[in-house]
C-alpha cells in the first residue's frame, strides 16, 4: 500500500482494481506516436489504468476519494471488454489498517462513471447493498441527476447498480463544497457534465486531484484529453486554468488512474518533475 504524509493528512492508495482501456480512447485525438512515448501500451493497444481510491486519514475522519470497481459487479463480457485484470481489494486493505468499510465517514466522488462508482455497492444474497453504509457520499448535483437519468451516450457508464442502494447517503452540491476544513470539491464539467476536482489544503500547501480531466501524468498537456470526455473543450479550458494555477503555486498532483505515479510535483514552468511518489505495485505490460 502506497502512503503519503501531507502535513496533518495521511493518504493511502487502496487497490480498487485494474482495467485496461484502449489507448486511443484514453488519449483521444493525440497521435499514437506521441502518447506512447509517455505511457506504455500492450500489443492490444491497451494501457493499464489503476482504479485506486485514496483513503485520507484526517481530523479523526476516514475519507475516500472514489471507490474502485468493486467485487463481482462485472459480467464475463464486461471483464473482457474493459480489460479487467483485478477486482477490488479495498476491504482487505482497510483491514490491514484496522478499519472496516463501515468505518468510512465520507466518500468524495469526482464523478459516477462505472470505473469510479462500482465499488460503492456489493451483492449480498442477490441484493445490492451499500459497501460503506455509514459514509456521507458527496456528488455534484449535475452528476447525480444524470446518473439517475442518463442520456443515450452516458447510460453505458451510469449504472443503476451503482446508485440505487446508496441514494439515501448522497449529499449533492452545486459549484463547490468543503466537506471538512482543508478539503474542497469543485465542479469542472468536461469529462462528464458533473465532473469535479478535489483540492487538499494544508498549511499553505495544496495537493490537487484532477480526476479524469487529467487521469495520468501523461495527460499533463491541456490539449491531451480523453475520447471518453463528453465535453472535451470544457476539459481543455478548465485544465489550462488549473495547470497555470498549479504551476504558479507549486501544487502537487495526485492520481486515481495512473499506473506509474501516485503524486507528482512539477516546477513553475511545468517542464521538470521536482518531486514524485511512484506506484509500487507491479505493472501489467501484456
Amino acid at each position: 500500500m502506497d502512503t503519503m504524509t501531507f502535513h496533518d493528512m495521511t493518504l493511502n492508495w487502496l487497490e480498487g482494481g485494474v482495467v485496461s482501456f484502449d489507448g486511443g480512447a484514453i488519449f483521444g485525438v493525440v497521435p499514437k506516436g506521441l502518447w506512447t512515448r509517455k505511457y506504455p501500451v500492450n500489443d492490444k493497444n491497451q494501457i493499464e489504468n489503476a482504479t485506486d481510491p485514496i483513503l485520507i486519514l484526517y481530523k479523526d475522519k476516514r475519507i475516500l476519494i472514489d471507490s474502485g470497481i468493486g467485487q463481482g459487479k462485472f459480467t464475463e463480457k464486461q471483464k473482457r471488454n474493459f480489460g479487467v485484470r483485478e477486482e477490488s481489494k479495498v476491504a482487505d486493505q482497510l483491514k490491514t489498517l484496522d478499519l472496516k468499510p463501515e468505518d468510512i465517514d465520507m466518500i468524495l466522488m469526482t464523478h459516477m462513471h462505472f470505473d469510479h462508482a462500482s465499488g460503492l455497492t456489493r451483492y449480498e444474497n442477490d441484493q445490492l447493498v451499500s459497501v460503506f453504509p455509514n459514509a456521507a457520499i458527496y456528488v455534484n448535483e449535475i452528476e447525480w441527476n444524470e446518473m439517475r437519468q442518463p442520456n443515450s451516450r452516458s447510460k453505458s457508464t451510469y449504472w443503476k447498480e451503482n446508485w440505487e442502494a446508496i441514494q439515501e447517503q448522497v449529499i449533492p452540491y452545486s459549484q463547490s463544497i468543503e466537506p471538512i476544513e482543508g478539503i474542497e470539491m469543485s465542479h469542472t464539467g468536461g469529462h462528464s457534465a458533473g465532473h469535479a476536482i478535489i483540492k487538499l489544503k494544508q498549511q499553505g500547501d495544496t495537493l490537487i486531484h484532477m480526476a479524469d480531466i487529467m487521469p495520468t501524468h501523461a495527460h499533463q498537456n491541456p490539449l491531451w484529453v480523453m475520447a471518453y470526455d463528453d465535453y472535451p473543450m470544457d476539459s481543455i479550458v478548465k485544465k489550462e486554468q488549473l495547470m497555470t494555477e498549479a504551476y504558479e503555486n507549486q501544487y502537487g498532483f495526485i492520481f486515481y488512474h495512473d499506473a506509474y505515479y501516485r503524486m507528482i510535483k512539477w516546477d513553475e514552468s511545468g517542464q521538470d518533475m521536482i518531486k514524485s511518489i511512484e506506484r509500487s505495485k507491479k505493472k501489467y505490460i501484456n
